[in-house]
């Protein structure tokens, strides 16, 4: 159904894995999606993705796609972008997906290894193009939307604002973008703009599959990698696009504003199915969390209740400090 026919979109970092999902899922519902990314027809990197080849996947999915060629560690570039949108849209944009993220080959370079053995540059190329862009298109994008009175921030985080997943670095920017989120929501509020944090399960990306392969040949058998090393409960890239576009079709979202919002928890919700018709469990889930801790009970989990951990419960338990 095309229910976001007549709707400006921006997603940002959209040439290959999630933001490419988000592209094709709004562009599912009928959007004008803009997408931004680096490589506009060519790859330089080792995983392939490009935003040409996103527009075409779009295209086929029924929308209309803008790509536009950004390096988000560029303030003025990602100005320009918006005054485009401007001009182009005539001041319109109902939909800004924080998504661009440039510190995935960092971290796999440097898992399993603690902080004060990397170079301080880390924290840079992780939190750059990814907490620090957020920031900056959302306030280009806020311009525009206030002065329609409507609009949705959507930005993209991960459990690991809640719990030690990929190192120090990674962790404290994953925090930052669900701070920055509740935050931008009290300003955005009197403006009628939702801003929401989203969290995604486990993502099939390419660069997911190419971390679990790695994961196998390092012969990690820790019980609570077996998720990603099996690909068990993975979603698609697609499955949070059309979260994403089953929310921006709501007709009052402030209730959800300022909040974390879980992906497979707000499918559940809006009855939206990943591809193959598959809905992901949460990864607070008992459903989830029962045999990631057990591998022998994967085959039995239909059998589990879908019963999730009340927050109160996972933030205590999560915070405390690992063991590595």
């Amino acid at each position: 159904m095309k229910n976001l026919q007549g709707k400006v979109a921006l997603v940002t970092g959209a040439t290959r894995g999630i933001g490419k999902g988000i592209a094709i899922g709004l562009g599912e519902a009928g959007a004008t999606v803009y997408i931004t990314g680096r490589s506009l027809n060519t790859s330089d990197n080792s995983i392939s993705g490009t935003l040409l080849a996103t527009q075409q996947a779009v295209i086929e999915a029924g929308g209309l796609c803008i790509p536009v060629q950004v390096d988000h560690s560029d303030d003025e570039q990602i100005r320009l972008l918006f005054e485009r949108i401007k001009t182009e849209q005539n001041g319109q944009l109902d939909i800004l997906v924080n998504n661009v993220f440039s510190g995935v080959k960092a971290i796999a370079d440097a898992y399993g290894q603690p902080f004060w053995q990397q170079e301080p540059i880390l924290w840079d190329t992780i939190n750059n193009v990814g907490l620090r862009s957020h920031y900056i298109a959302s306030i280009f994008a806020a311009r525009l939307m206030s002065s329609r009175q409507q609009g949705l921030i959507c930005t993209i985080s991960s459990w690991g604002g809640l719990s030690y997943i990929f190192g120090a670095a990674y962790g404290v920017g994953k925090a930052a973008c669900d701070r920055l989120a509740a935050d931008m929501a009290i300003e955005l509020k009197p403006d009628n703009i939702t801003s929401v944090s989203l969290w995604p399960g486990i993502v099939g990306t390419e660069q997911m599959f190419k971390f679990a392969e790695n994961m196998k040949i390092q012969d990690q058998q820790k019980p609570q990698n077996s998720a990603i090393q099996e690909h068990y409960n993975w979603e698609t890239p697609l499955f949070t696009g059309r979260v994403i576009a089953a929310l921006a079709q709501q007709q009052d979202t402030m209730n959800l504003t300022g909040k974390v919002q879980i992906v497979a928890e707000l499918a559940q919700r809006y009855q939206i199915v990943d591809e193959e018709g598959k809905r992901p469990v949460s990864l607070r889930s008992m459903r989830f969390i029962v045999p990631s801790a057990i591998p022998a009970f994967k085959k039995y989990a239909w059998l589990i209740p879908d019963f999730k951990i009340p927050w109160f419960i996972l933030q205590w338990t999560m915070l405390q400090s690992p063991k590595i």
